[in-house]
């Protein structure tokens, strides 16, 4: 494996984005250990703290994976509680496009954090990156999710029948995008 490039540290008016490190596992494993909050995420919460810095260290893997990433976490300035977590994943070099993917801990909804996080990664992804296309899966019964997407310009391309697996059961995903001649303007909306 070769060495991860310097960590993208992104500023916004109110967020640091930065990377994820060891001493955040508590913080992850009280998120990716919720059940409720999980229930979208697509996998099964995690059990205990070793799996937390498992997850830590898999997202620090994005960034030497033949197909990389970045993954950052979400934090208020001037606090160091993680608030979340964003990456963009799955990079496609040659066709130009990626995933996004996201949690907001239950305390940090509804502030506007995850719209002011969401924008910022995507500009650095469309400028940074030279992005193209930034696709999003999202489970039909996430309406918050489904709605902040669309408010940002992504989308719906269509249904992935049963395309999903955890909590013991098969789960259809919506697949949305956003293409980069849209985004200015969608960066812009309210």
């Amino acid at each position: 494996m070769s060495e991860a490039p310097a960590f993208p540290i992104i500023q916004t008016e109110r967020l640091l984005l930065r990377e994820i490190v060891e001493r955040d596992a508590d913080q992850i494993l009280a998120m990716h250990g919720d059940p409720e909050l999980m229930r979208w995420f697509g996998v099964d919460p995690l059990q205990d703290l070793e799996a937390a810095k498992g997850l830590i260290k898999r997202f620090a893997s994005f960034r030497l994976d033949e197909n990389p990433g970045t993954r950052w976490g979400i934090q208020a300035k001037g606090n160091n509680r993680l608030l979340g977590s964003c990456g963009l994943f799955r990079w496609d070099r040659n066709w130009r496009k990626c995933m996004i993917g996201y949690e907001l801990s239950t305390s940090a909804q509804k502030q506007g954090f995850m719209r002011e996080t969401l924008i910022a990664v995507m500009t650095w992804g469309f400028t940074e990156m030279a992005l193209n296309r930034i696709e999003a899966m999202v489970h039909p019964d996430n309406l918050g999710s489904l709605k902040l997407l669309r408010q940002l310009g992504f989308v719906d391309e269509g249904r992935m029948r049963q395309v999903g697996h955890w909590g013991g059961r098969y789960h259809d995903m919506l697949m949305l995008s956003l293409l980069r001649s849209e985004w200015p303007a969608a960066a812009n909306t309210k």
